[in-house]
């Protein structure tokens, strides 16, 4: 692997607080990603579902986990099941992970073979009072694509039909919001690598390159420092096309004049950065688009006060609006009058700044999360406020990611250019 893991410990960690909700009796199932098709007899490289991989750390398809607290046998309140390599596997794919290897991966004593699944599973649930599924269910997903964890739900349901079953997701999303030492460390690498690839692209952009030129200058720092590449689909959007929020085109000339906004993040280790910067293209801010891009970074400044344990973020998204509000009420783009008589559901600032500004961060770049509860400790926001201007071609976002501590937060990226001198000092630097 190209990462370095995180220790058993963490993994048995989280197992076992997963275990502490779950009710008396019960048997979770966890399962592996797919490896997806594309056509003829090609596939993508394998990505592993965030919810096993938190719980194991196994980076390998075709891979169960059975938690079952209240087994009888201590031996199998975990178990684990991977597939079984061979010759032809090791050949042609590479070997899979021996049983030993996947005890010292994740912790767990009992490794099966995968054939051994349904034999083992029907001797645990003699003993099960209910069993908890896994699917999706992050507020935003709309799944089309029948997914492994889907199919095995199917399966389940229809050959031990009389079992209660019970939901896993609430559990994990409490318990993934939460980042212990560990995964912040591995979130800081990958927030290092993204900045190490910033730096290289103020150094490279200028008027006439390409925006996928960009973006290859990105991936290419991001794959030597040990990522598989960007997180998400990366936006490069010169002029005008950064007023449309996910333009993942990218193949657009950057012109002398434009600002440049790009959203892109390293992932390492499968935790995600999330970073979002806007350069002019010819190293120097117009004074238009010095007046907006400041006046994006106080509001982020604001947010970033705001966000601190035991604040809701329904009450910390509307404090950013009345920010938002004021800084484009100074700009003239919009009016007391039309504030005053806005709709409370589509507020004044919503014309110009019309998404959210954070979002969960970590396994997923849209994590999971509880919106339900106060912010805590432990919890990672991005922050990132913006405004976008059709009229005059500008759309500018600005995007740091924050971990909440017990007293405040710690900005992930503060040491990353930001003030409109530090970037022109960069880009015009030899």
């Amino acid at each position: 692997m190209k990462y370095t893991p995180l220790s058993a410990a963490h993994y048995t960690a989280n197992r076992s607080r997963f275990a502490a909700k779950m009710k008396t009796g019960g048997l979770a199932i966890f399962c592996s990603n797919d490896t997806y098709p594309t056509s003829a007899d090609g596939h993508r490289s394998f990505w592993q579902a965030s919810d096993i991989f938190y719980l194991t750390g196994v980076d390998q398809e075709e891979t169960i986990l059975v938690i079952f607290p209240d087994s009888f046998h201590g031996l199998h309140k975990e178990v684990l099941f991977v597939k079984e390599t061979s010759e032809t596997i090791a050949i042609w794919e590479g070997a899979k992970l021996t049983k030993e290897q996947a005890r010292q991966r994740t912790g767990i004593q009992a490794i099966y073979w995968l054939s051994d699944f349904e034999r083992v599973l029907r001797g645990l649930l003699a003993e099960a009072k209910c069993v908890y599924l896994n699917n999706n269910e992050h507020t935003r997903a709309h799944v089309e694509v029948e997914t492994r964890e889907m199919r095995f739900s199917k399966w389940f349901r229809e050959h031990f039909p009389h079992y209660t079953i019970e939901r896993s997701a609430p559990i994990m999303h409490r318990l993934r919001a939460i980042k212990d030492k560990e995964e912040i460390a591995q979130l800081q690498r990958a927030m290092d690598i993204t900045c190490a690839a910033f730096k290289r692209v103020m150094k490279f952009v200028k008027p006439g390159v390409m925006e996928y030129a960009v973006e290859a200058e990105y991936i290419h720092e991001f794959m030597i420092n040990g990522s598989r590449g960007g997180g998400y689909t990366p936006i490069i959007a010169s002029g005008a096309s950064a007023c449309v929020l996910h333009y993942i085109e990218n193949d657009k000339e950057c012109k002398d004049g434009d600002l440049l906004l790009m959203d892109i993040g390293a992932e390492y280790g499968y935790y995600n950065a999330d970073m979002t910067r806007c350069i002019p293209v010819n190293g120097k801010f117009s004074p238009r688009q010095k007046e907006v891009y400041n006046a994006v970074l106080r509001v982020m400044n604001g947010a970033k006060a705001l966000l601190r344990p035991g604040v809701y973020m329904h009450e910390y998204h509307k404090q950013v609006g009345e920010l938002m509000t004021k800084e484009l009420i100074d700009l003239k783009l919009i009016t007391a009058e039309e504030v005053a008589n806005q709709r409370p559901e589509w507020p004044a600032y919503k014309k110009y700044f019309m998404h959210g500004t954070s979002h969960f961060l970590g396994l997923d770049v849209h994590d999971v999360g509880d919106w339900t509860i106060p912010i805590e400790a432990g919890n990672v926001f991005t922050v990132e406020p913006g405004i976008y201007i059709p009229e005059e071609g500008l759309g500018i976002r600005i995007e740091n990611n924050i971990v909440i501590t017990e007293n405040g937060n710690d900005d992930l990226f503060k040491d990353f250019p930001i003030e409109v001198e530090e970037i022109e000092a960069m880009m015009n630097s030899k």
